[in-house]
């Protein structure tokens, strides 16, 4: 059990503040480094590029940058939504950059991505929820890295009509959006979204193009039982979802949801053992495992499983 407390911060409201639990040793990181992690950030300084890398703390940038792999994450550094599991701040976006997609496509040519991952904030302030700066970027990617492969990880886009029908016409590689967690969870952890929604984005995009690849990840730690991860496991299935990522919640601040229990390795072999009896193509089960994380690896491992099942006429 957390040791929760109430303190009562500058306005006066009562605030659940958490006494953190220390990391176990399968969570600890080296701190970044490296040169080619300076030269990493260095680059999407210059070029006015935000991370999710960054703006979500995520546990991986050391490993990443080092081999020069950064998660781009466009339409500005702020967020319309207030989940409680995400570092990236909230309030009122900027207008999306006009030059960010060309930008995307510089730092992708001078880091010599053979895949590449671009993700966004939520933009519910946007008419089309920000669809057409997903559609600007991966044209001009098709344009100036032709070899190079598009990972996109969305949005819901809820309540934006046409948005993700825009966005699957673009035809990118992979087209990735996050449950994020069980559905039970929703109204605390994720709340300005709806889990059946999300679910149907995923199968919308089968739907739409069955030759793009669908990818889908959740959190675990955040209090779910594991029946109730398997359910999810079962509801992606049924929405044709090739790849599924499981990985440990870790909790940015004090304000944020905190750590109900940190998951064993062992555990998380377990989640990969039932993740390919269900008939999943790919998975990545384990404590550190996010969605970007070794994504072009992965995706390599994906084309020879769907290779494989077309073989064997599955």
């Amino acid at each position: 059990m957390n040791d929760l407390s109430g303190i009562k911060d500058v306005s006066g409201q009562v605030e659940a503040r958490v006494k953190r639990q220390p990391k176990p040793e399968w969570l600890r990181v080296k701190a970044p480094t490296s040169p080619e992690y300076a030269e990493t950030r260095r680059l999407m300084r210059d070029l006015r590029l935000n991370t999710v890398c960054e703006e979500a703390a995520c546990p991986n940038i050391g490993e990443c940058w080092k081999k020069k792999h950064a998660t781009v994450m466009i339409l500005g550094d702020t967020c319309t939504r207030a989940c409680a599991f995400c570092n990236i701040k909230t309030g009122m976006p900027d207008h999306p950059d006009p030059d960010e997609p060309e930008n995307v496509a510089i730092a992708v040519g001078e880091m010599g991505l053979e895949h590449v991952v671009i993700t966004s904030v939520d933009r519910d302030d946007l008419a089309d929820g920000g669809a057409s700066q997903f559609v600007k970027v991966i044209k001009r990617l098709r344009e100036t890295a032709k070899s190079t492969t598009i990972e996109i990880l969305t949005p819901d886009f809820l309540r934006k009509d046409g948005a993700l029908e825009a966005v699957v016409a673009a035809k990118p590689d992979v087209y990735n959006h996050n449950l994020e967690t069980v559905p039970r969870l929703y109204p605390t952890v994720r709340p300005g979204a709806r889990y059946f929604h999300s679910l149907r984005v995923l199968n919308r995009v089968k739907e739409i193009d069955p030759t793009v690849f669908t990818k889908s990840g959740i959190m675990v730690g955040l209090g779910e039982t594991k029946q109730e991860v398997y359910q999810v496991m079962d509801d992606l299935r049924s929405a044709d979802v090739d790849f599924i990522t499981i990985g440990q919640y870790l909790q940015p601040t004090p304000k944020h949801a905190p750590v109900e229990r940190f998951v064993t390795p062992e555990e998380f072999g377990d989640y990969v053992k039932m993740a390919r009896a269900k008939g999943f193509l790919m998975v990545s089960a384990s404590p550190l495992t996010r969605s970007s994380h070794h994504a072009g690896e992965d995706f390599v491992k994906l084309k020879a499983a769907r290779e494989a099942k077309l073989a064997a006429g599955a």
